[in-house]
């Protein structure tokens, strides 16, 4: 197979600045009423060449029946059940380990997917066959994981040598095929490690031809909850950091594509509305009675099922560990806020939440 000819009407157009552009809450409240019509995630299993110090998958053991449960028909089923899916996405552990991946992007694409994407570290896209391979099977964007803009950074939080040259070796190959229609985009976790190089991580990331660069705060589970105290920064630390990277990038770019994603909107008001981003809605599919959800998993009414799967939404497994309070109601974003991990509030309390009035 080879790639399709190179098409600069395939490539994403980004949005355009202006007074017009919507708000943070309306693009959250558009993407919530569109659940179903935007992302699904296909799980590829349980295995990760990396080692991350703070993935939220700790127990993999107890994922692991979830994570394997995915065939060549269940791929079908589940582009099948989702016809109206703007974008299939391939993620958990690290898909480019599972030896049908480059299969199921094809089976996927055969199947009428939209949009084609992977979430991975991004080490084995430095092979040029084999992500020459992808792109050919159908494979038109991609997030790269990377968290650190050095291997010394970088290897510190994946706790696996090599990995930062392979992940930027797969960055740079991903580039090379953006003229096909490929989109390339990153997510750096923050960290207390990170969070003093967000401008040069992104300035590195630029550089390497990544069109956007997301910085995701962690999710307070897993590994990110037993190391809390070592690696997670406060939000307010995390938004006034990358309220003053913007300011800095907008010096030689007139649009910083970076975006900050997974903090209360409460705490970001100093950060310019076209670079809050969002954890997207998103479902997928968890085998019903394998133990490792049945307390918290309550999939929403009328949900699919695939033999022993059954569509989850993000939201159905997220609500049983973040919460809210009162004075939240008096939010203007309370209407879009899914509230604050609970294992965050157990480390640093309330006081950085501060309600944001809503206009008169």
């Amino acid at each position: 197979m080879t790639p399709p000819r190179p098409d600069e009407r395939a490539k994403r157009s980004l949005p355009v600045v202006g007074a017009s552009e919507p708000t943070i809450e309306s693009r959250i409240a558009k993407d919530r009423d569109e659940q179903g019509g935007g992302r699904v995630h296909i799980l590829t299993g349980a295995i990760c060449n990396n080692n991350c110090v703070f993935c939220m998958e700790e127990d993999r053991d107890g994922r692991y029946v979830t994570n394997s449960a995915t065939t060549d028909e269940t791929v079908k089923q589940i582009v099948r059940a989702h016809p109206s899916a703007e974008e299939i996405c391939f993620t958990s552990g690290e898909p480019t380990t599972n030896k049908r991946f480059p299969y199921w992007v094809k089976l996927a694409k055969d199947e009428g997917a939209k949009r084609i994407s992977v979430m991975t570290n991004g080490r084995a896209l430095g092979h040029e066959g084999y992500t020459k391979l992808l792109v050919a099977a159908g494979l038109r964007r991609v997030y790269v994981s990377i968290h650190g803009h050095t291997a010394k950074l970088h290897e510190g939080l994946t706790r696996t040598p090599e990995s930062f040259d392979q992940t930027v070796a797969g960055i740079r190959m991903t580039s090379r095929f953006k003229p096909y229609g490929v989109e390339l985009h990153t997510s750096t976790v923050v960290t207390k490690r990170n969070l003093p190089h967000m401008l040069d991580v992104y300035r590195f990331l630029r550089g390497l031809g990544v069109d956007q660069v997301v910085f995701n705060v962690m999710q307070a589970n897993g590994r990110a909850d037993t190391h809390f105290e070592h690696i997670f920064p406060t939000y307010t630390g995390i938004a006034r950091t990358f309220a003053a990277m913007v300011i800095e990038a907008k010096k030689t770019e007139a649009r910083p594509m970076a975006f900050l994603v997974d903090i209360p909107l409460c705490t970001t008001e100093a950060v310019p509305d076209e670079n809050r981003g969002y954890v997207e809605a998103y479902t997928h599919y968890e085998e019903r009675g394998n133990g490792t959800h049945d307390e918290k998993l309550r999939p929403r009414e009328g949900a699919n099922e695939l033999g022993a799967l059954v569509e989850v939404a993000r939201d159905d497994l997220d609500k049983a560990l973040r919460t809210k309070r009162a004075e939240c109601a008096t939010c203007k974003y309370d209407r879009v806020c899914e509230g604050v991990w609970v294992n965050y509030l157990k480390r640093f309390g309330w006081d950085e939440m501060i309600p944001v009035p809503r206009s008169t």
